[in-house]
């Protein structure tokens, strides 16, 4: 539906698609929200591209977001909620086309060659300056991974994490939450890719990580592991929650947020959404908090 927003733009002005946005910076709740029926039809009848999404994502994608690195078999936690949001807004699975985006380009201004973007992105006020976000379709928290043998596993209190060294992917909250709330003796390294920063890890090059919490466990129970396939990382803990979220990134103000933010709104009231959560991120809920 790349170029539904031509379409949609048209009716911006119109009270049914008239979107105020909330101090946060994410789409707030709309002068008068489109109907879920107004939505639909939109959608099934835009001239260019009838009923179809485009929807990006990085490449590589890991587990519990994805399941081997295929987004488009409707597995892994986000992968679900894309096929969810289209099936609420009446698109077919087959209707739904998937376009490779990086993490750190997806929150750049300008023209996006996709409807939205889904790739654990947290709202920020700094990117939503950039970009449009939807609602949450999860709200986080960040955790610490180590390897099992360093004595970083042993300390819990943000005074005991600041003297080790710490790396993490360019852009990330995690990197943010390591400089603004561990504030390290030694600068974060930090590097392009996750896998780079996996890599770091498993070398020695850095002590932790820092990454959201069902990442993190899965890093720690089936990712890092040593050649007899045993896992030898470990989720040190998890910070307090801070209110962060992640959201589907639009072409800043792209007005199919407004549908978008119905659809999320309509799953969350049906529990579709949190029977998605326990499916796919039920099993990486449990994890001591770090307190101060």
């Amino acid at each position: 539906m790349r170029k539904v927003r031509l379409v949609l733009a048209g009716l911006v002005g119109v009270s049914t698609f008239a979107v105020s946005y909330v101090a946060n910076g994410s789409a707030g709740a709309a002068t008068k929200a489109p109907s879920l029926a107004t939505c639909k039809a939109t959608i099934a009848n835009q001239e260019f591209a009838k009923g179809k999404l485009t929807v990006a994502t990085d490449n590589p994608v890991y587990t519990p977001w994805f399941v081997n690195n295929k987004p488009s078999n409707g597995k892994g936690y986000e992968s679900a909620v894309v096929y969810a949001i289209a099936s609420t807004l009446g698109v077919k699975k087959s209707n739904v086309n998937w376009v490779s985006e990086p993490f750190d380009s997806s929150y750049t201004p300008g023209h996006k060659a996709f409807d939205f973007d889904i790739n654990e992105i947290s709202y920020t006020a700094d990117r939503a300056k950039a970009v449009t976000f939807s609602t949450s379709y999860y709200d986080v928290q960040q955790s610490i991974v180590a390897l099992k043998k360093d004595r970083i596993v042993k300390h819990h209190t943000p005074a005991q994490l600041k003297t080790y060294q710490y790396g993490d992917q360019i852009g990330t909250t995690g990197l943010a939450y390591i400089n603004n709330f561990i504030k390290p003796t030694k600068p974060a390294r930090v590097y392009s890719t996750l896998d780079q920063a996996v890599a770091a890890l498993q070398t020695g090059q850095v002590d932790a990580l820092v990454i959201d919490t069902p990442t993190g466990q899965y890093m720690a129970s089936a990712q890092i592991v040593n050649k007899s396939n045993k896992p030898i990382a470990t989720q040190v803990g998890q910070f307090p929650s801070v209110g962060e979220h992640f959201g589907l990134l639009f072409q800043k103000g792209d007005p199919l947020v407004s549908c978008v933010n119905v659809a999320i709104s309509t799953l969350k009231a049906k529990g579709t959404l949190a029977a998605i959560a326990k499916k796919w991120l039920g099993i990486y809920a449990r994890v001591p908090v770090i307190r101060p």
